[in-house]
């Protein structure tokens, strides 16, 4: 007699029979093959991966924000040409002449551009067809080395824009050693090396000791410590028994000695000078610096965020300091090459030649790192070389290629701008995945 409370025990079975009837009423007809589409979630390959880093990252920006300057070099050499103004008259009369024109002056004036700073093709051997080079070379020397220092500062999260006033030093401290010292070769020099980098790393650190210490601006102390070194040089280059030639009324100093100079690289018959070396040496020693040792991480985490490295325990405070020193020797090597290197006949107060600020422009270029400052020094010494050329051979005036330096300055300082022009897409921005093929037999699955 069974209890009427329990519910009634299906038969063995009985539950499988209807767990598969039910499957088989439900289940749709089968389908016909059909084509395999991509999955939803495939990642892109490693080409396209490598393609989207470069064309996102920083360094193209830089290779097209001098190909935009040349572009509106290119035209502005073109308006400025008298050819091309001439046949403009006739534009529509003949208007494949105004072209013509167009092409003979910028492909004349790039021509005379490349011959100036690279290889003269016109020369009769290899040796006098490469002197441009060493030109180039010659004048990327102390643009390399100060930009370094205001890259290395840069990397810090500080502005030194005190370039020149540390060059006037750094020549000062250089060729008074230099001029009013006898010593054995080769001591000699590096003694009036070590006193003119040495010099400037002091003058620099005014402004880091100044930051630390009150939280006074680098930038305002920089700017003002110009002026001061400016105006105390040339108070030296006139007083006699300082900087000034002895038996002489201008403000220049007496000659190097020849045992201060820096050695030619390749000869008397080319300008280029052992300064480059040190010059390569200070971006070596730059990188090492940065990126393997440890007071290069603690300047990096100082420049990403100062209160995040207080916390961590780094001194941020004495970061400044020795940023600013060391910044300051390598701008002072600038000086020192230009010094003991190229004016070695006596210098005045314009001994900086504008480098102080050019080497901002070199560390923007190269985005403050040590290779790229390297490649950007050696780019505007062949704007200073081919320039002179372009102005001689096609009498292109050598504003234009003050206009093409302060353009790439413009177009670096806007990377959203050259990336609407070339279409790049924005940095961090996910690849767009393919979407996946659905078909009617996958929507009834």
């Amino acid at each position: 007699m069974s209890d009427p409370q329990q519910p009634a025990q299906p038969e063995p079975g009985a539950e499988s029979d209807a767990v598969q009837g039910s499957a088989t009423d439900t289940a749709p007809p089968p389908a016909g093959p059909s084509k395999p589409g991509p999955a939803a979630g495939e990642p892109p390959s490693r080409w396209s991966i490598a393609f989207r880093e470069i064309v996102t990252g920083n360094a193209i920006i830089s290779v097209l924000a001098v190909v935009l300057a040349l572009i509106v070099g290119a035209v502005m050499i073109a308006f400025t040409d008298e050819r091309v103004q001439e046949a403009a008259v006739y534009f529509f009369a003949r208007p494949g002449d105004t072209f013509v024109a167009i092409w003979e002056s910028v492909s004349g004036a790039y021509v005379a551009f490349f011959q100036g700073s690279i290889y003269n093709f016109r020369r009769p051997d290899f040796i006098s067809g490469i002197r441009p080079l060493t030109e180039t070379l010659t004048f990327a020397t102390p643009l390399i080395a100060a930009g370094l220092g205001v890259g290395l500062a840069f990397r810090v999260g500080m502005f030194n824009i005190g370039g020149r006033g540390q060059m006037l030093i750094a020549a000062s401290a250089a060729g008074w050693v230099a001029f009013g010292f006898d010593l054995p070769w080769g001591i000699h020099m590096v003694v009036a090396v070590l006193a003119g980098m040495i010099g400037a790393a002091l003058w620099a650190g005014i402004a880091g000791l100044l930051k630390a210490r009150t939280g006074a601006h680098e930038v305002i102390v920089t700017i003002m410590l110009n002026y001061v070194a400016l105006y105390l040089v040339q108070w030296m280059l006139r007083t006699p028994g300082l900087l000034q030639a002895p038996g002489s009324n201008n403000p220049k100093t007496p000659a190097m000695k020849d045992t201060a100079i820096l050695p030619d690289l390749l000869g008397p018959q080319f300008n280029l000078h052992f300064g480059f070396i040190l010059s390569i040496g200070a971006v070596v020693l730059v990188w090492w610096i940065l990126d393997r040792s440890s007071l290069g991480f603690k300047f990096r985490a100082v420049g990403e965020n100062p209160n995040a490295a207080r916390v961590a325990g780094i001194n941020v405070k004495a970061m400044y300091v020795y940023a600013m020193l060391i910044s300051g020797a390598l701008v002072g090597l600038a000086g020192v090459s230009q010094v003991l290197g190229t004016v070695t006949t006596g210098f005045s107060s314009g001994i900086d030649a504008g480098i102080g600020f050019d080497a901002i422009t070199v560390a923007l270029l190269g985005r403050s790192t040590p290779w790229g400052i390297l490649a950007a020094g050696i780019l505007f010494g062949a704007f200073k070389a081919g320039g002179f050329s372009m102005q001689a051979a096609e009498g292109v005036p050598i504003d234009i290629v003050l206009v093409v330096q302060s353009l790439i300055v413009l177009f670096i300082a806007a990377p959203p701008l050259v990336r609407a022009i070339f279409r790049l897409p924005a940095p961090g921005s996910a690849p767009k995945r393919q979407r996946p093929i659905v078909t009617k037999e996958m929507e009834a699955k």
